[in-house]
């Protein structure tokens, strides 16, 4: 298991920026994930990162707008989210992977963070 602790969360006003961060320890680094759940919705993948950082893949919705990135010597993982929208208000979760490559899949994660809260006004 690996104990993931996000943080950057918070309020903003639609077209704004955030910048969300995941600190990880446990186990190897291995490929990272977020993930967020609006109220009433089911948790959806939102971006995921492999082990080397050389690969990333992103959900449609929010391609072009935001960017997964890590630093392996600090062991942690950052989304950045710029032009938001109200519609990607949702807590947003961080996911660790056994596996070093990219996932898009839930299932595919085994460690979870606590979740921060990620509100966009229009």
């Amino acid at each position: 298991q690996v104990q993931l602790v996000e943080s950057g969360g918070g309020l903003v006003q639609a077209g704004g920026s955030l910048r969300l961060s995941c600190a990880a320890s446990g186990r190897t680094f291995n490929a990272m994930g977020w993930f967020r759940q609006a109220p009433g919705k089911e948790r959806e993948f939102v971006a995921t990162i492999s082990r080397s950082g050389g690969t990333t893949d992103y959900a449609d919705s929010v391609k072009g707008r935001f960017t997964i990135s890590r630093d392996n010597a600090k062991n942690t993982v950052y989304l950045q989210m710029n032009s938001l929208k109200p519609e990607d208000t949702a807590v947003y979760y961080c996911a660790a992977s056994r596996l070093p490559t990219a996932q898009r899949l839930a299932v595919k994660y085994d460690s979870w963070g606590q979740g921060t809260q990620v509100t966009v006004s229009s």
